[in-house]
């Protein structure tokens, strides 16, 4: 990555409110190296030019990183989340770890499990956090609904519908955890057709830079 992706992916993670420090901004175009790296031999994703890769990959996960705070902090504040109780979240369907990688790095404070059904998607996120050397990144070669952990949060990018995405992943949200679906347009056949004891409680509008697509985050949990 030259350093014309590292300015952009400053300016635009800036626009998104979120200051990355330079560690922060070398891991994140270290990672863009090594999916390029890889996608030579594993076809890790369909877009492979770097300008591409710096909105389509960085900016799109990155997007997430403030709401995710905003609604930690939200849960804490109300008390459903202890102040200094861990969080742990995992990203179903992670691929080569959009936005999971992502939020590992921008939020170190929190556990990022990436499980896939792939195993050289998993191995690739396994091989991201040996690198990277990041100690709170993990790659899981799993089916989700067979993994027996229980995470704050569970996120899925462009993953399945929202009815697919918490029926398979029902088992590993915790008790009082949240969805954090990523969406294109808004979704609204899918959240008519959620289980009755599933409620929005938020959709949350993105606007990514450089990228002319409408984005937005579905925000799901159990009733009561």
């Amino acid at each position: 990555m030259t350093r014309a992706h590292a300015t952009d992916l400053r300016e635009g993670a800036g626009t998104l409110g979120q200051a990355l420090t330079d560690e922060q901004l070398t891991l994140l175009l270290d990672y863009l190296d090594l999916i390029q790296k890889w996608t030579k031999v594993y076809n890790l994703t369909a877009v492979r030019d770097p300008a591409e890769m710096l909105t389509h990959h960085l900016l799109d996960s990155l997007a997430v990183a403030l709401p995710l705070r905003r609604h930690l902090a939200s849960l804490r504040d109300s008390g459903t989340l202890a102040v200094d109780a861990p969080v742990r979240l995992l990203d179903v369907g992670s691929g080569a770890g959009l936005p999971g990688v992502v939020v590992a790095i921008c939020c170190p404070e929190l556990t990022v499990h990436c499980v896939d059904t792939v195993a050289k998607k998993a191995a690739f996120v396994q091989q991201v956090a040996v690198s990277l050397k990041l100690p709170n990144l993990r790659g899981i070669h799993a089916r989700v609904e067979n993994l027996t952990g229980r995470y704050e949060v569970v996120s899925s990018r462009a993953f399945a519908s929202l009815v697919d995405f918490v029926n398979w992943s029902g088992n590993a949200l915790a008790e009082k955890g949240i969805w954090m679906g990523m969406k294109g347009k808004h979704p609204a056949d899918e959240m008519a057709a959620l289980p009755s004891e599933v409620e929005v409680f938020h959709v949350e509008q993105l606007v990514v830079p450089g990228l002319e697509a409408e984005r937005c985050i579905v925000w799901m949990r159990r009733k009561g």
